[in-house]
């Protein structure tokens, strides 16, 4: 596993870019200042020890360097011994509905995106904890198993699009089926489900209600998020156009509320629809408090690795060949073009 243990220190290769347009300035003052001393051709010829082109290598070694040196001061690191622990936490599956009625634009930026920002936070909130991420539209799939490495969950979000299922529906009586298959055979662990979906679906609702009393009976807490607004909006699609119906008209993709609180009653857990702020978040973490922690393996890197030391070394040689490249030509190597 490769982690930076100090990541602010990144925060600086942000001055990268001023210091760029700083040269590009510094190249363009200078070139106006030769023009005003006559014609820049002719005064290549006057001064044939000049070089345009070794400034701006000399300029790329020491950025690159530059890059080196910060990043050997967020001391990168690789993980080198592996362990399992046992620590007390819950069980989450979340399941995320992709169809393509989630692009619609009544949140911002679309009911799609902002679930996934809903998921990332509550993936910071998660403290010794397991989840996994089930997708769903017409059929279901397991995206990432149960497991506490967070930042894998958060690297396959940013992937997740409607084109990953290409059978369209929101079947959320398998997606409750396929989440509950996720969770491990200890029954001491607190497990919960929590489904987030605009509601609209394509399937008799007595298959989901009836898929969320078994999980209820098996010990998982079903919680719904509804994604949307009961007014409902036109669903853009990915190829920018708004989907439309058989006769041509513009689709309306509306939050069916009342099957998705019928879901989560018969589910135990909660209901709650999300909006443009952190509220639905924040039931959901309280709701998950609630339930009862047990053991979890968790896997553990024990001891990492330092490879600070490799950027060091590349800065240093990026450092004598911007030492070594000479601002004007050496006569040594008139003939040699490269840097013309």
């Amino acid at each position: 596993m490769f982690r930076f243990a100090n990541q602010e220190y990144l925060f600086l290769l942000l001055i990268i870019p001023i210091c760029i347009l700083w040269f590009i300035f510094c190249r363009y003052r200078r070139r106006s200042y030769l023009k005003k001393l006559g014609d820049v051709s002719l005064l290549k010829n006057l001064m044939p020890s000049v070089s345009t082109g070794r400034a701006i290598f000399k300029f790329i070694f020491l950025m690159l360097a530059y890059v080196c040196v910060v990043m050997a001061m967020a001391r990168p690191q690789i993980g080198s011994k592996r362990e399992t622990a046992t620590r007390k936490g819950i069980e989450v599956v979340v399941a995320l509905d992709i169809s393509n009625s989630m692009l619609a634009e009544d949140l911002q930026p679309n009911r799609m995106e902002r679930a996934k920002q809903m998921i990332s936070r509550m993936v910071d909130n998660l403290n010794n904890d397991k989840m996994g991420l089930v997708l769903f539209a017409g059929k279901s799939y397991i995206q990432v198993p149960m497991t506490s490495d967070y930042r894998s969950i958060k690297s396959f979000l940013s992937s997740v699009n409607p084109s990953l299922i290409p059978q369209q529906g929101t079947a959320i009586s398998e997606a409750i089926a396929m989440a509950s298959r996720t969770f491990s055979k200890d029954e001491k662990v607190g497990r919960s489900i929590i489904i987030i979906t605009d509601g609209e679906n394509h399937e008799d609702n007595s298959q989901e209600l009836e898929a969320a009393k078994q999980a209820n009976k098996d010990g998982i807490q079903v919680n719904v998020v509804g994604m949307g607004s009961p007014e409902g909006a036109l669903i853009l699609l990915e190829n920018g156009d708004y989907k439309k119906d058989k006769s041509g008209a513009p689709v309306t993709t509306k939050l069916d509320e009342g099957r998705a609180q019928s879901i989560a009653e018969a589910g135990n857990g909660v209901y709650v629809r999300a909006d443009n702020t952190n509220g639905a978040v924040k039931v959901l973490s309280k709701e998950l408090d609630k339930i009862a922690a047990g053991d979890v393996s968790v896997e553990l890197y024990s001891e990492y690795n330092e490879q600070f030391q490799i950027f060091l070394w590349i800065a240093l040689v990026l450092l004598l060949l911007e030492f070594c490249v000479l601002e004007k030509k050496n006569r040594l190597f008139t003939n040699i073009k490269l840097f013309e």
